[in-house]
């Protein structure tokens, strides 16, 4: 009987089961096969060799990594920065999702949002190149401005303490408009009657989106913020190689795991301890968000991801 019924829902749910299938084969491929190579990281490798035929050389390539004194560093970047993002980046897409459904105009609303929006579309090599010709100490523009009014112009390219808010601002920038739109989806789906029922109380605006408005969010902000909890330690490496590049006097505040890994696969041909810290980010993030979404379930299990 159950094979039946296995064989009956698949003839019956083909078309859908057959839309689904390339999604299931991008992950099994990009993935789920990939993981093989998780025991580089245990190995001494070499190309002879390869994956499989290498030497093992147990945690070597952990030991390497954390004696080396970057761990804690680039560990620590990655964490702040993206928890900074979370908050930073949700916070201003909630409130312009908002000002967007409370404020009248058919065409503004759609000229903003396609506004927002345009950031998102941009490559960080070309956002890279903006902030470049912005922040320059010969050539920038804002130095420009600060000669211009007499004002010593500001080394920004060799002063690390600038850059924490310089990347924050940056990402809320491109992300705003993505960010919006999913919030003022959830927005738009929320009852009407309720707002009616609200106004007939006499609530005034700020009121109705206290009450009405943000209560009516949270489903859909725990759901983002879960999902950008679980990549709280891997860094966005388009965004951070395309504003530092390889500025070494900028790694303090700025380097992260993925350039890390990338400058050490690069300069030191080092494949084991990237692999090595590849692993570290992965399980870090994995017990992230198992972590997260096990506090959720005990504060409300139909909020949880899981």
């Amino acid at each position: 009987m159950k094979g039946h019924t296995f064989w009956s829902d698949l003839k019956n749910y083909r078309v859908l089961l057959l839309m689904l299938a390339p999604a299931v084969a991008f992950f099994l491929l990009f993935a789920y096969v990939p993981m093989a190579g998780i025991i580089i990281a245990f190995k001494h490798y070499d190309y002879a060799g390869g994956i499989f035929g290498s030497a093992w050389n147990g945690l070597d390539n952990f030991r390497f990594f954390f004696e080396s004194g970057d761990a804690w560093r680039v560990t620590r970047n990655t964490a702040l920065y993206n928890i900074a993002f979370i908050v930073v980046n949700n916070s201003l897409q909630i409130f312009a999702a908002i000002m967007l459904f409370e404020v009248g105009g058919k065409w503004f609303r759609k000229i903003t949002q396609s506004a927002l929006f345009l950031p998102y579309f941009i490559s960080w090599v070309v956002v890279g190149a903006i902030a470049y010709n912005l922040l320059n100490y010969d050539i920038g523009t804002v130095n420009a401005l600060l000669r211009g009014i007499g004002l010593q112009p500001v080394d920004i390219y060799n002063t690390p303490s600038y850059w924490p808010y310089i990347l924050v601002i940056v990402s809320a920038w491109k992300s705003l408009g993505y960010g919006t739109v999913m919030y003022l989806a959830a927005i738009t789906g929320i009852d009407t009657e309720m707002y009616e029922a609200a106004e007939i109380d006499g609530a005034n605006i700020f009121q109705r989106i206290m009450k009405v408005t943000i209560p009516n969010l949270y489903p859909t902000i725990i759901i983002l913020v879960l999902l950008a909890v679980g990549n709280i330690f891997r860094g966005d490496f388009g965004m951070f190689y395309n504003m530092i590049g390889n500025n070494g006097l900028l790694f303090s505040s700025t380097d992260v795991i993925d350039t890390f890994v990338f400058r050490s696969l690069i300069t030191s041909n080092d494949i084991g301890m990237s692999a090595a810290a590849g692993v570290f980010q992965s399980v870090l993030g994995f017990a992230t968000i198992m972590s997260v979404n096990y506090a959720v379930r005990k504060y409300d299990k139909d909020r949880a991801l899981f």
